[in-house]
C-alpha cells in the first residue's frame, strides 16, 4: 500500500489531531519495509520507542558525521542494545571530507557559516540513506525553531530530497508536541537519552557546533549559535527554509 500522493495536503489536515504514535503506525502500515527512521536525538528516540511498540517492518538510520559528541556514539549504542535494533550509519565521502579539510581547515564554518560542512559531512549521506526508501520519518516539531518549523506538517511530500521520478513521503509524527511532551514519555517510558541532556544541551548537533543552553534561551540557540537565531537548518530540512523565506 502507499498514499494517495495527491491526497497528502489533505490527509495532513485530516490527520492534524492524530497521536504520534498512530501516525508512526500510519507509516510503517502503508510503506513498510521502505520506511525509515532518521535518528540521532531525543525526539528520534522517542518515535524509535514508539515504531518498537507498533512492530512491522522498518529501518533506523543515523548519520554519523565524524565530529559528534562522545556522548552520542555512547547512546547510539545505548538505543541499539535497548531496542535489539541495527541502526544504519551513514558516513561522509572521506574524499570530501579531505579536500574541505585541506582547503579550509577544521573550523571552517566558524567564518564561512554551516552549510558548506553540513552539506559535505551530512546532506550528501542522508541523499543516499533516502535513495532506497519510499518515506521516512523525523522528530521535527513545530516549536523546535521560530522562523523555519513552525507549519511543519504531519505528513509531506519531501520538497528536498524527492522529486517527481522518486517522490519521497515524509512523516513528522511529534510535528504538535512540545519538548515537555517528548520528555514526559522519555520518563514515563524508560527511553535512553543522550547523557548530554542532563548537561544543559537541549538539541544536539557536533560536538564543535553545539553548546549547552543559558536559562530563557530558545532550545536550538545552542546550535551554530554564532550564526543568525532564526534560520537554523542544516540541509537536513533544507524544505522548511524554502516555506519560510
Amino acid at each position: 500500500m502507499a498514499l494517495d500522493l495527491k491526497r497528502i495536503p489533505a490527509l495532513a489536515e485530516q490527520w492534524a489531531g492524530k497521536s504520534p504514535a498512530e501516525l508512526v503506525a500510519t507509516a510503517i502500515k502503508e510503506y513498510g519495509p521502505d520506511v525509515a527512521i532518521s535518528f540521532s536525538g531525543a525526539e528520534d528516540v522517542v518515535l524509535v520507542d514508539m515504531a518498537s511498540k507498533v512492530g512491522g517492518k522498518f529501518t533506523v538510520f543515523s548519520l554519523d558525521t565524524g565530529r559528534l559528541h562522545p556522548e552520542t556514539y555512547q547512546f547510539l549504542e545505548k538505543v541499539r542494545e535497548h531496542y535489539g535494533l541495527p541502526i544504519r550509519t551513514y558516513f561522509p565521502e572521506p574524499e570530501a571530507v579531505q579536500q574541505l579539510v585541506e582547503a579550509k581547515g577544521l573550523y571552517s564554518f566558524y567564518r564561512d557559516g554551516h552549510k558548506e560542512c553540513c552539506g559535505t559531512r551530512k546532506v550528501e549521506p542522508l541523499q543516499r540513506a533516502l535513495k532506497p526508501l519510499a518515506a521516512w520519518i523525523t522528530g521535527q516539531r513545530r516549536d523546535q525553531s521560530p522562523g523555519t518549523r513552525a507549519a511543519v506538517p504531519v505528513v509531506q511530500l519531501d520538497p528536498t530530497f524527492g522529486s517527481d521520478a522518486h517522490p519521497l513521503v515524509k512523516f513528522n509524527p511529534l510535528a504538535n508536541w512540545t519538548s515537555q511532551q517528548v520528555w514526559t514519555y522519555i520518563r514515563t517510558n524508560n527511553v535512553p537519552y543522550n547523557a548530554l541532556h542532563d548537561r544543559g544541551f537541549v538539541s544536539i548537533g557536533c560536538e564543535p557546533c553545539t553548546r549547552a543552553v543559558r536559562p530563557g534561551e530558545h532550545e536550538r540557540a545552542g546550535r551554530w549559535w554564532w550564526e543568525e537565531e532564526t534560520m537554523k537548518e542544516c540541509g537536513l530540512h533544507a524544505g522548511n527554509l524554502a516555506q519560510a523565506s
